[in-house]
């Protein structure tokens, strides 16, 4: 199990791989969601991803930090996660199952 602050450490690391700054990486309590992305650059985690696999843990980093460069889901957003995350379609897969 990851600790916040490796975590975070964790999330800045990708933050740097992605070249996307979030104004403030969050971990609370989130009843529906694996992480949220507001527009303003604010990234928040469900602390039960805290327990789960890295490679789960690094598609739901991925896809929120994404989402700072890129706000949809469209053909640009696919091939960011394909150069970064390749085989990531097994995370959303998890992901949509929550």
């Amino acid at each position: 199990m990851y600790k916040k602050l490796t975590f975070k450490r964790h999330v800045t690391d990708w933050a740097k791989t992605v070249k996307v700054k979030p104004v403030q990486i969050r971990i609370q309590k989130m009843r529906k969601k694996w992480a949220s992305c507001s527009s303003n650059g604010y990234v928040t985690f469900n602390e039960d991803i805290l327990s789960l696999k890295k490679s789960f843990m690094d598609y739901v980093i991925v896809h929120e930090l994404l989402h700072l460069r890129v706000p949809n889901h469209g053909k640009l957003f696919r091939s960011l996660m394909d150069a970064y995350l390749p085989g990531w379609q097994k995370g959303k897969d998890i992901m949509n199952n929550r």
